[in-house]
């Protein structure tokens, strides 16, 4: 288990018979990370960062506070790492993807991520302006003059 440093005297520090505890000295348990390498990827971009940035800051200037509001942000993310998951898909396959039944039988289909995708932006679309936000101003397409 991998074990994250964190110093301070807290009440497992002065309760530990510990005598690294007892310095001040605690090491906590870091909460395993188990997502996919490509998810890990996308989210550790620029892009997906100051989008979410960006998100949280049109909330902020619209007036609008809770925890509700930033789990629906959460669930853009989501959306947005989805999104570009298919996309990556699409670029790799094509639109047309053969496959293999194992019966014997073989040819060419459409590739469902097209489908998923367009309906993975429709949400998107559909959260933004549940939000109260608007895609352009997300994606910092917006005029100036929207902002005023």
């Amino acid at each position: 288990m991998d074990f994250k440093f964190r110093a301070g005297i807290g009440a497992r520090a002065r309760l530990s018979t510990n005598p690294r505890a007892r310095k001040g000295v605690v090491y906590i348990a870091k909460k395993a990370d188990n997502r996919n390498g490509d998810v890990k990827r996308i989210t550790r971009t620029k892009k997906y960062k100051e989008i979410e940035n960006d998100l949280r800051q049109q909330l902020e200037m619209n007036g609008t506070f809770g925890k509700q509001f930033d789990d629906m942000i959460d669930d853009y993310m989501a959306m947005y790492v989805t999104k570009n998951l298919l996309i990556e898909d699409i670029q790799k396959r094509g639109t047309i993807v053969t496959y293999n039944n194992g019966g014997g039988q073989s040819g060419m289909k459409k590739n469902e991520s097209v489908d998923m995708f367009n309906k993975t932006n429709a949400q998107m679309l559909k959260l933004l302006a549940e939000l109260g936000l608007k895609a352009n101003a997300t994606l910092g397409g917006g005029d100036i003059e929207d902002e005023l």
